[in-house]
């Protein structure tokens, strides 16, 4: 299983053989996810991810969104990400601070230019940046889930874009001086990767599918 492949690669014994640089984030040391710090009960109008209906879960209904925060030098300012559950398309907007007042106008400022039955859903984690979520509900009519505290792999596919968005971007990056353009230029990258559990096509192509078959309907 992959938790034994993990525990070949990162063992001590073994140190001449670098296997790290064929991961894809290239850790050097395996990381032990604690999570960030959770304000569960200040969110109004929160649904638990456990509500989630099953076509969301299991990915058989396009429209639906997870959400995360990418923080820069001084955990000041950002990166919004935001990435499509079936067809892992992926997006990612500067943010200038990390505050739910921008997060929400980002989050507007992306759903809002996609066609309605394109943003049916999003799930948070329990971030302040986060608290304002109840005007997606209200003025694009989305609603909104929570992931359980400590508990990122229930947003799996938003964090693993993330993580691949790293190698672009390590921490510490100061993102005040990286560019809109810049970034496009690597989330478009990160959307032309053939995908195995896409069939080997990209993200790009399978949200640009779904996008053509709903409107032909």
């Amino acid at each position: 299983c992959h938790e034994t492949i993990y525990r070949y690669i990162y063992q001590e014994r073994n140190p001449e053989n670098d296997l790290r640089e064929y991961l894809t984030r290239h850790h050097k040391k395996r990381r032990k996810w604690s999570g960030r710090r959770v304000h569960r009960g200040q969110i109004i109008r929160r649904v638990a991810i456990h509500l989630r209906p099953e076509e969301i879960n299991n990915r058989s209904k396009f429209g639906h969104w997870e959400d995360d925060t990418v923080e820069g030098k001084g955990h000041k300012d950002g990166l919004h990400t935001t990435l499509e559950r079936l067809s892992r398309f992926y997006l990612a907007r500067k943010i200038a601070r990390i505050a739910s007042e921008e997060s929400v106008a980002v989050q507007k400022q992306i759903f809002s230019r996609l066609p309605i039955f394109s943003r049916q859903s999003v799930t948070f984690d329990n971030g302040r940046e986060n608290h304002l979520h109840y005007q997606l509900i209200d003025e694009l009519g989305m609603q909104t889930y929570f992931a359980d505290p400590y508990s990122s792999w229930q947003r799996g596919s938003n964090e693993n874009a993330n993580g691949i968005l790293r190698r672009y971007f390590p921490k510490g990056t100061d993102f005040s001086k990286v560019s809109q353009e810049e970034i496009n230029e690597v989330v478009g990258e990160i959307n032309s990767r053939p995908r195995k559990c896409l069939g080997y096509n990209t993200a790009q192509e399978v949200f640009n599918q779904n996008l053509t078959g709903c409107t032909s309907r």
